[in-house]
């Protein structure tokens, strides 16, 4: 009995307690679903907290992918299910919630995949955005997001917020996706060169 007590305080002590990582799960997910700020400022308090050792940061990090991840499939269900009938429905400011929509509209047609990057999850439901790829590059911004700003956090202390606000997530993350798209073009390149050597 002893060995088991000393083997939870000794994770306790060195990962954290569960519920700080279940929170940073959860109001990652509530911020992917539309709620703006939660989940940057739960993730930014956990990278300060990991850089304290109070939290592992690769949990940390891995964590917030997950719950954006999540929460970001339960934004897109929601605007493909009944976001539509919700935003365009009758009630206050309804004028402005169709402008809303027709802009929205309009950039995910000149965006097509990178509109992702740029808007709740919830519009990319209602403008009917394939599963496959939705699926996809919703993965990939989560993945970005969480790296960005939870080792960002990790390393420079809360101040990471002021600089996701300033150069934009959004833009470092078209920045980090235009790299890999780089990278594959040229491995395919340099794939197709070998194959007319050979």
């Amino acid at each position: 009995m002893s060995s088991l007590l000393l083997a939870v305080h000794v994770h306790r002590h060195l990962h954290g307690p569960s519920i700080d990582y279940a929170g940073l799960g959860l109001a990652a997910g509530v911020g992917w679903v539309g709620v703006p700020g939660v989940g940057e400022a739960a993730l930014i308090a956990a990278g300060v907290l990991a850089a304290g050792g109070r939290l592992d940061l690769a949990e940390v990090v891995s964590v917030a992918f997950v719950g954006a991840a999540i929460g970001g499939v339960a934004g897109w269900l929601i605007g493909l299910k009944v976001g539509f009938s919700v935003v365009a429905g009758p009630g206050p400011l309804r004028g402005a919630r169709l402008r809303v929509l027709a802009v929205g509209e309009r950039f995910y047609r000149r965006y097509g995949v990178m509109a992702v990057f740029f808007t709740p999850s919830w519009l990319a439901g209602i403008n009917r955005m394939r599963s496959r790829r939705y699926l996809i590059v919703n993965a990939v911004s989560a993945v970005l997001w969480a790296v960005v700003v939870g080792v960002g956090a990790y390393l420079i202390g809360p101040s990471i917020e002021d600089v996701v606000s300033d150069a934009g997530l959004a833009g470092i993350v078209v920045i980090a996706v235009a790299g890999v798209v780089v990278e594959i073009v040229r491995r395919r390149r340099s794939r197709s060169e070998s194959r007319v050597r050979d």
